[in-house]
């Protein structure tokens, strides 16, 4: 085998160690982090520019969306703990949205990040998309498991966590 080409008469795919297939696996998360980050940015970007969404009440307000949701929520608690402050909640929705967004695309900590995506999925899965039936027509749900890769892998290649890491290891910080 010279540089990763099988040259037997077997095979000639590239499979060895920088082969296609290796380098396949390598980036493998990195269109979910890319989709989840762009998705999560943009989810953060529309709530704060929309002006009926950061509203007490009204059409297309968080709060009258999270009081038509009550009803069916699987935790009614977790909306009513939001209707103590509903324009402050659609804040920390967005903001949170964006954060997540922002430290998936970088990667910086991305386990956090992805964490924080998977309790903004979480939450809203328990609550304004618990009644959607059949289940697999609510994202959130789908949100939720997307984000459990990430959290297990975190954001080990083109992120800033990878560059830290590297950093470490050449300062003598950590084998």
């Amino acid at each position: 085998m010279t540089h990763g080409i099988r040259t037997d008469t077997h095979s000639t795919r590239l499979d060895g160690p920088r082969g296609l297939r290796d380098t396949a696996a390598h980036y493998a998360l990195l269109p979910l982090r890319v989709f989840l980050g762009i998705t999560f940015v943009y989810a953060g970007l529309d709530k704060l520019t929309d002006s009926a969404f950061l509203k007490s009440g009204g059409a297309g307000s968080i709060g009258e969306t999270m009081r038509a949701a009550r009803g069916s929520a699987a935790v009614p608690a977790l909306i009513d703990l939001a209707l103590k402050s509903p324009v402050g909640f659609g804040y920390g929705i967005a903001l949170g949205e964006l954060a997540v967004g922002i430290g998936t695309l970088l990667g910086l900590l991305g386990r956090l990040a992805a964490l924080g995506g998977a309790l903004i999925s979480l939450s809203l899965w328990l609550t304004v998309s618990w009644a959607t039936s059949p289940y697999y027509y609510g994202n959130d749900l789908a949100y939720l498991m997307a984000w459990l890769p990430l959290i297990l892998a975190g954001a080990p290649y083109l992120s800033v966590d990878a560059a830290w890491r590297t950093r470490r290891r050449r300062s003598g910080g950590y084998r």
